[in-house]
């Protein structure tokens, strides 16, 4: 019972702690009444968990909301901007994420090239940031149980749409298991399995 030595990280095909870095984008009150496609507490409980999960293994984050210097909107939900109270957060008029400069820039300055994403709606704010990202020649990775559309079937379209444009879609718990990978790793293990008792997961190792 010997696990082999731990692979380069920021070069690892598959997404590591040194490799990948976290977009959360316009979880905020009005964007998460408006979704039909998943019951909007479980969708809530799910970004959390993936921002835990992030935090846990030191992934940069960057956070954005939309419209909320203009008062037309609130701010990130109470669950989640507790999570994430100690980053800075990106306000923007664009519905596009990628058409908004400050945004762009704190992507680019993480230096990652695979990028976890999580945005309301499905259909557009995940969609057109992960078109641009792909085409610009990042690896992008929708959470699919993390983000939600206004109807299921603009929900399960958005997901084929950008997927057939080179985009992988991944699970929450998933990506939990790609970070960890070893039970060995103890830096990260507590808060691995924390975080996946909490979810509701499993029960043990």
């Amino acid at each position: 019972m010997t696990s082999l030595p731990k692979r380069n990280a920021e070069n690892d095909w598959l997404i590591t702690p040194e490799n990948a870095a976290l977009l959360v984008i316009d979880y905020q009150p009005t964007q998460i009444k408006s979704v039909k496609s998943r019951d909007h507490d479980e969708l809530v409980k799910n970004i959390v968990v993936t921002a835990k999960l992030a935090k846990a293994f030191g992934l940069p984050i960057v956070l954005s909301t939309v419209n909320v210097a203009t008062t037309l909107n609130q701010d990130t939900v109470a669950p989640l901007k507790e999570v994430l109270a100690d980053l800075p957060s990106y306000d923007r008029t664009s519905i596009n994420a990628w058409e908004d400069r400050e945004f762009v820039e704190a992507v680019r300055a993480t230096g990652r090239k695979k990028l976890l994403i999580a945005a309301l709606w499905t259909e557009a704010c995940l969609t057109f940031p992960t078109l641009d990202a792909l085409k610009e020649g990042y690896e992008v990775y929708p959470i699919v149980d993390a983000v939600a559309g206004t109807s299921q079937e603009a929900h399960d379209a958005a997901l084929r749409r950008v997927e057939q444009a080179g985009a992988s879609p991944i699970s929450f718990a998933q990506l939990a298991c790609e970070l960890q990978r070893d039970w060995n790793r103890s830096a990260t293990e507590p808060a691995f399995l924390d975080i996946m008792l909490e979810a509701g997961k499993f029960t043990g190792r």
